[in-house]
């Protein structure tokens, strides 16, 4: 990567972290702080004040993303970082559930995800832009590991409200890194060709993509919905989960670094991508497992096999998150680009929304077998879609891979 790819890559990585945080800090906290304000006694209140970010989140990303394309990608970045920030000063003033639900849509309005990736995509070569989306991809596992630590001690030291505020000042401080550090963004939307929404739904391996996006964040939420309860029953206590947590996620960044990189320059990213959908079909696989084992002979799982369970996820996980943007912005039109990413970016978002619904309620009728069972056939369905995959861009730029066989080097 040349200096000013590092530059853009970092610094638009720490936006997409920030803008993550407003999802994943609140998480391990929310459902019982919120049952404090007025109006908290209402389960179905608070989970729609939990959820409701996700939900305005993604209904804006295609038009966010389409934004982007014809006006810019920074001036649509600053406006939703702004959008953001206000959401967050609205929750941290919030009186009651009612105005902190409002706060939590606000904040999830300010849907900058289509427009910070498609900026990735358009300072990076095609080569490298699988390193430059990992960045960014992995902010997302590296920010959630960290919420789950940091979460509970700062709301102990702020409350809800002080946290609010602090993730409203952490906005404002990214629109400085997005007008000073980011560096310009290149001169591709005087064009007189536009990205239309059509166009970019038309294309088979853009929704493949899309599903598949949809399928792992959905997965990735509804597994915590049982996976705490887990570590619990194996023996760690509540406040030192991050101890398995964050050496699983470290633990896989480097496993990403040595195996995708130099498999992807071989030519070799079509099996990495379909190894990788595999590997956390078999995590749901273990977590099944050891769910039904679990007997009044042994009542507790193995503490060492969770931990070796979410090493293989994140290792997954992270592989995923760098390949499926980078693959989303090569096989997209760069006058479409922001549209494309947009559509992506809406199924990532409606997958968290659905993750954590669904998953709290497959878990109430099924428990956690009919929650890792439902996990594990997702995963077995997006393999099967995303088999006849070609790993390689347009014509008019380079081919990561350009055979449906696994393994085939590019031409």
């Amino acid at each position: 990567m040349t200096a000013t790819e590092r530059r853009a890559s970092m610094s638009l990585a720490s936006v997409f972290a920030l803008r993550m945080l407003g999802l994943f800090l609140v998480l391990p906290v929310f459902a019982l702080e919120a049952a404090r304000y007025p109006g908290g006694d209402d389960p179905a209140r608070v989970g729609l004040a939990m959820g409701i970010y996700g939900l305005t989140q993604g209904l804006l990303q295609i038009p966010f993303g389409l934004a982007s394309d014809w006006w810019g990608r920074k001036p649509v970045i600053v406006a939703g970082l702004l959008m953001f920030a206000a959401g967050s000063f609205i929750a941290a003033w919030a009186p009651d559930l009612h105005w902190l639900v409002i706060g939590r849509a606000v904040q999830g309005a300010g849907a900058i995800s289509a427009a910070v990736t498609a900026f990735v995509a358009d300072v990076t070569r095609d080569e490298v832009r699988t390193k430059a989306m990992a960045l960014v991809g992995g902010s997302i596992a590296l920010v959630f590991a960290i919420s789950l630590v940091a979460a509970p001690w700062l709301t102990g030291l702020l409350g809800l409200h002080g946290l609010f505020a602090l993730i409203g000042l952490l906005a404002l401080a990214s629109i400085a890194v997005v007008l000073w550090l980011v560096p310009p963004e290149p001169l591709i939307h005087a064009s007189a060709a536009r990205g239309g929404l059509l166009e970019v739904l038309k294309d088979p391996a853009l929704l493949r993509l899309d599903v598949g996006v949809f399928v792992l964040h959905a997965v990735q939420l509804a597994m915590w919905v049982a996976l705490p309860a887990l570590l619990v029953a194996a023996g760690l206590d509540k406040a030192r989960h991050w101890q398995v947590y964050l050496p699983a996620v470290l633990a896989s960044f480097a496993v990403m670094g040595l195996t995708l990189f130099p498999l992807e320059k071989r030519g070799y990213l079509r099996a990495v991508f379909l190894g990788a959908v595999g590997l956390i079909f078999l995590v749901q696989a273990g977590l099944l497992w050891t769910v039904s084992t679990v007997s009044a002979a042994a009542p507790a799982p193995s503490l060492g096999w969770l931990g070796a369970l979410l090493v293989l996820f994140f290792c997954g996980f992270n592989v995923l998150e760098a390949s499926q943007p980078s693959l989303a912005s090569r096989l997209a039109p760069p006058h479409a680009r922001g549209a494309a990413l947009g559509v992506y970016n809406t199924l990532q978002s409606l997958g968290f929304f659905a993750g954590g619904a669904v998953g709290g309620w497959l878990t109430k009728l099924h428990g956690p077998e009919g929650l890792f069972l439902v996990c594990g056939g997702l995963m077995l369905l997006w393999l099967a879609l995303a088999w006849p995959m070609k790993a390689s861009g347009r014509p008019a730029r380079r081919a990561v891979a350009n055979a449906d066989l696994p393994g085939r080097p590019a031409s």
